[in-house]
């Protein structure tokens, strides 16, 4: 398994965002929002990672579990997001850590931006006026300029999220290039991601994969296997 450097991000500034980076240990966030809000960004980071950790200091099986746990009395806001995403997908709790992230901290930075995307280790919270495009790479092997899927502002906000078993660092046991999944909510789309997956070991796992996701809250998924694509719901692509 190999880890892109991410070089697709873009710090170039434009009219519509401003792009900056937060990083705190093994969280590294890109955010494109309407002015640099790095100090409140930073802030939120801090505080939802302490919450977590201190959380997994009373709970240690959240952090190693690959199935569903109970969610316990008192979890804060990032653990019961990902306890409940876990349960409805299937997965460890750990596996919509990213989701969750990403949209917790794009939830209080849209207090001071009408538009807010947060990218974390390829996984996306978003919320647009506008229309935007996100590309999925799914490897060199079919598709080596990714896949650009259109999204819209009615189906924001929305998290983007995506699993490989052939690129990046997260445990899978599937072999698919990519599974990507559109929902309402982030932490649901990484953990459905990762599911799917999962579930993706030859050509003929396409579709139950699609469906199974599909079947528990996601509005939109894409399953790349070797030179094959499998979409179910509202994606749309622009290339």
């Amino acid at each position: 398994m190999s880890r892109r450097a991410r070089t697709y991000r873009d710090f170039t500034g434009t009219g519509r965002w401003k792009s900056f980076a937060v990083k705190v240990e093994t969280t590294d966030l890109y955010i494109r929002a309407s002015s640099h809000l790095c100090a409140p960004a930073l802030d939120s980071v801090r505080r939802i990672r302490e919450c977590l950790w201190r959380h997994i200091e009373d709970h240690p099986e959240f952090l190693t579990s690959l199935t569903p746990l109970p969610e316990p009395e008192g979890a804060p806001a990032a653990a019961s997001m990902m306890y409940g995403a876990a349960s409805i997908a299937g997965v460890g709790p750990m596996a919509a850590v990213a989701g969750a992230i990403a949209q917790l901290v794009g939830l209080e930075l849209a207090a001071h931006s009408g538009e807010i995307i947060v990218e974390n280790g390829g996984d996306i919270w978003m919320r647009l006026t506008g229309p935007a495009e996100v590309t999925l790479f799914a490897g060199e092997f079919r598709f080596p300029g990714g896949i650009r899927i259109l999204v819209r502002p009615e189906d924001t906000p929305c998290g983007i999220c995506t699993s490989s078993a052939r690129i990046g660092s997260s445990i899978s046991f599937g072999k698919a290039d990519a599974a990507t999944v559109l929902a309402p909510d982030a932490a649901l789309a990484d953990a459905l991601a990762t599911e799917c997956c999962n579930r993706v070991k030859w050509e003929e796992d396409i579709e139950p994969a699609l469906d199974y996701a599909m079947d528990r809250g996601a509005h939109g998924v894409i399953v790349v296997y070797r030179d094959l694509m499998g979409i179910r719901g509202s994606i749309e692509l622009t290339g």
